[in-house]
């Protein structure tokens, strides 16, 4: 079956309250993807954010980002009344991170406080996510103690868990404990029902998660015989990417590298068990960096840079086979972007996931670019760009006078084209699979739509689209390509 459908973050979402959630206005989106013949919704991580507000540096490979938690569900519930409710709206065009953190976790604690923590769905969310649930909620509980510092700067006796300091914990801050588990029972709950209804209304969710976790992270804590760091947790590798056209630098990203022999002697179970979650909050999910499964580059703690790296050798097929043996087939889709290779390809071939094909990267004035959608194959997914890339429309404007005749003869329009229109028809028009637009690219924004600049702090992630970018015209316009070309239920004879 042919597919197509939106890449848009849950953040990204319009609405009152800062920041996009699971209420309304992600129900409105749904609508607009079915009224518009789209069967695929394409998010970003869901983690907690930490400093820098990016999902791909979470708390914890498992939590979900409380931002995300609907205040109106919470009245609903009778856990605030509509007077706290109103004086929570933020009409805010992009994401103030700094005010959500100041302002929405005293409303998520005054709304928790009037929790039934005897609630039978929420004692049974407890007990079957006791695995990981419990140690987060000690996590963030010491986070709070500390000031927020990070794990680094807490007191060794909490960093290296200390049993009679964690009891003492445990005893004093059982109400700040309790807040955290709550937050994940809501954001678990109003995400499984969102979902719900798309998966009714035809729509599948696709997932992403980093292949990395952050050093200042539950999973670290909890588990650091699985990662490569010292007796003070701190990294002894970390992970990034080489210097390549696009950074002189590299990327340095600073995530500690798995021990992945120590998770190789116990068959994966860590990983099984975080591609077993995914499983059921996802039809489908991208998994970050897949280069790094077959071989992955590491730079010396102390580095300022990731210039001087080392590739060391991944799991490779054999962490596949056990995740396929233990889980079945998870839906996964492979980021293959970046420094690939025969091995990177002989790993992709060897799995079966479906790649992806970024229509930016096809315009280098060769033919045999594996990113022009001639040169496409049917297992793949085709996006106009990512979250780390311009908006189409950035990126055509900042091209050259040739680039852009160029860009213009491929989507076989004049200077006084929709350019984006024409990104869009002729992704849709390939032997692709699947295609997925980012929403910016369907309504033409230019740089002020970009989501992400790898390696840059600031101004990231707080990219939101506007209630009235989701209107009868752009579904019209989407629904006529979907037919034309064979991705929806009812297309052209």
């Amino acid at each position: 079956m042919r597919n197509c459908g939106t890449l848009l973050h849950i953040s990204s979402l319009p609405g009152e309250y800062g920041i996009g959630n699971f209420g309304t206005d992600a129900y409105s989106f749904v609508d607009f993807l079915k009224k518009s013949g789209q069967n695929l919704w394409q998010i970003l991580p869901l983690g907690i954010t930490g400093y820098g507000d990016s999902p791909y540096q979470s708390f914890s490979s498992f939590a979900g980002n409380p931002y995300f938690i609907d205040p109106e569900g919470l009245y609903k519930d009778g856990l605030i009344t509509k007077d706290t409710l109103d004086n929570e709206k933020i009409r805010a065009e992009r994401v103030d991170y700094g005010r959500l953190y100041r302002e929405r976790y005293g409303l998520l604690k005054h709304a928790m406080s009037n929790f039934n923590t005897d609630d039978a769905n929420y004692v049974e969310f407890c007990v079957k996510n006791a695995w990981w649930l419990d140690s987060f909620a000690l996590f963030m509980t010491l986070k709070e103690v500390a000031g927020s510092k990070g794990m680094s700067e807490w007191e060794k006796e909490y960093r290296l868990k200390d049993k009679a300091a964690l009891s003492n914990i445990e005893s004093r801050y059982a109400q700040e404990i309790s807040f955290w588990k709550i937050t994940q029972y809501y954001f678990f709950k109003q995400w499984n029902d969102l979902r719900a209804y798309a998966n009714a209304n035809g729509v599948r969710v696709i997932g992403d998660i980093p292949i990395y976790v952050a050093a200042d992270s539950a999973d670290v804590w909890e588990s650091p015989e699985l990662f490569l760091v010292d007796a003070e947790l701190e990294p002894k590798l970390m992970a990034g990417c080489p210097p390549d056209a696009f950074n002189d630098d590299g990327q340095l990203w600073g995530n500690p590298i798995y021990d992945w022999e120590a998770m190789r002697m116990d068959g994966y179970a860590w990983w099984k068990k975080r591609l077993a979650m995914t499983a059921k909050l996802y039809d489908l999910v991208r998994i970050d960096h897949f280069r790094g499964f077959c071989a992955y580059y590491t730079v010396e703690a102390g580095e300022r840079t990731a210039k001087r790296g080392k590739w060391k050798e991944g799991p490779g097929n054999e962490f596949f086979e056990a995740v396929r043996n233990s889980l079945g087939n998870t839906g996964i889709i492979a980021e293959d972007l970046g420094f690939i290779d025969e091995p990177v390809r002989r790993l992709l071939q060897s799995c079966g996931f479906p790649g992806m094909k970024i229509l930016e990267f096809g315009f280098d004035g060769n033919p045999d670019n594996e990113y022009l959608p001639h040169n496409y194959t049917k297992n793949c997914f085709a996006y106009t760009g990512t979250h780390d890339n311009d908006t189409f429309m950035s990126f055509y404007l900042k091209s050259d006078a040739k680039t852009k005749r160029y860009i213009r003869d491929y989507f076989n329009i004049d200077s006084s084209g929709d350019i984006c229109y024409g990104a869009v028809r002729t992704l849709f028009a390939s032997c692709a699979d699947n295609v997925v637009i980012p929403l910016q690219d369907y309504i033409g924004v230019a740089d002020a739509g970009r989501m992400n600049t790898p390696s840059s702090l600031g101004g990231n992630w707080v990219w939101r689209a506007n209630i009235s970018d989701f209107n009868d015209k752009l579904a019209e316009r989407i629904y006529e390509l979907a037919a034309l070309y064979g991705r929806t239920r009812t297309s052209v004879l």
